[in-house]
């Protein structure tokens, strides 16, 4: 497993009132220096924006506990999935996303270099993330919850450590930290 994230671009879009027309949004890339030097934060992947345990249980988690988080001093929460900006801005309008920053790792090269990107053929998904959460402080990987079975087209989507409330009670020193 890796100490350190990945040093990757993401392909982000962000909204800029200077952009004429319905659609007032431009690209730009984030470095991983960016999200996470200097800061304390706390990331989750999962297989799809707008998958069932995604957008009923994972995504809201992470937002319902944001305040509990930040109090706890995480600066930042990011929620990264192998979907390209326009469908995690759309996934986190359905979802009214406010507290959570959604990721797109639309080439899966986070996912890749983290050892999380698998084939879900068996779907209909094509390379998709692995499930799992960690808390990243300035740039290194203090902790890892994967979901266990890590393996191409597992037949199953375990959802075991990666959810908020195993963060939270690691956080708060109440968590099995040998998870």
């Amino acid at each position: 497993m890796r100490d350190t994230v990945p040093s990757v671009v993401f392909k982000t879009r962000v909204r800029d009132e200077s952009v004429e027309g319905p659609n007032p949004f431009r690209w730009q890339d984030m470095t991983t220096e960016e999200i996470f030097k200097g800061k304390k934060v706390i990331v989750f992947s999962l297989p799809g924006a707008f998958t069932p345990t995604c957008s009923s249980t994972h995504l809201p988690g992470y937002e319902q506990h944001y305040e509990e988080f930040k109090s706890l001093g995480i600066d930042q929460i990011v929620c990264i999935s192998v979907n390209d900006a326009f469908v995690m801005f759309q996934w986190g309008k359905q979802q009214g996303v406010k507290n959570v920053f959604l990721l797109p790792d639309g080439n899966g090269e986070f996912t890749r270099e983290m050892g999380m990107l698998v084939e879900k053929n068996n779907l209909g998904f094509g390379m998709r993330s692995w499930r799992y959460s960690m808390l990243v402080n300035d740039m290194k990987i203090e902790k890892i919850f994967a979901e266990a079975d890590l393996g191409h087209n597992c037949p199953t989507d375990p959802f075991e450590v990666s959810d908020a409330e195993t963060m939270l009670a690691y956080l708060k020193g109440t968590q099995n930290s040998e998870q």
